[in-house]
């Protein structure tokens, strides 16, 4: 068996009929047998995935076409038993539509920092704080997290941050007013800073 399949693909290549395994699924569901439930989430800046673990959300990721590569890295940095389960991101997305509606400026979400450690994770978690329409720089965030002359390795943090959006590492940008970079591309911190009024006209 090759572990980086989810159990999904799994169950999928017996070639069992849908009922069959329909009801494999939702036995691994109630009998604890996976560690990582993910669905797909579109919004307005493209196809999202979104995964959690029973800690929290453990990553929300611009998908680009590439889930398999996204699935890939969860099965192997936090566990290969993964599986598409839409209803237990339900939460997520609702949230996630309510703040592109301009109706929620704050998530009320468990995180799962699994994907982060030392100063990287101390970063995420200050730039987990900052509020909805405001900007710091990657000199203060690193200041928030201990160090702050560390603004490089502030960037490098902000630039694999798993959970962008929720974790909002768009309101950080270059002291002197440059956005700096954003791991889904310009545009899309462009929209978010925006969506947020944080931008000026």
């Amino acid at each position: 068996m090759n572990m980086k399949k989810t159990i999904e693909e799994e169950l999928r290549n017996m070639n069992a009929p849908a009922p069959d395994i329909t009801a494999l699924l939702d036995r691994a569901m109630t009998e604890d047998l996976v560690d990582v439930a993910y669905a797909t989430v579109d919004s307005p800046v493209g196809q999202l995935l979104a995964a959690s673990t029973p800690k929290g959300l453990v990553t929300l990721a611009y998908t680009e076409g590439r889930i398999e590569d996204v699935l890939e890295r969860l099965s192997e940095r936090v566990s290969p038993r993964i599986m598409e389960a839409p209803e237990r991101i339900d939460t997520v997305r609702r949230q996630l539509d309510q703040y592109f509606e301009g109706v929620r400026k704050d998530f009320d979400l468990d995180i799962d920092w699994s994907l982060s450690s030392g100063f990287a994770r101390k970063i995420l978690r200050a730039t987990a704080r900052i509020p909805y329409g405001k900007l710091l720089t990657y000199r203060d965030v690193a200041r928030k997290a201990g160090n702050e002359w560390a603004s490089r390795a502030a960037g490098n943090a902000l630039g694999s941050n798993s959970i962008p959006i929720i974790v909002p590492c768009h309101r950080v940008i270059r002291t002197g007013g440059g956005l700096g970079g954003y791991t889904g591309g310009l545009s899309k911190k462009e929209f978010l800073l925006d969506l947020e009024g944080a931008l000026e006209v």
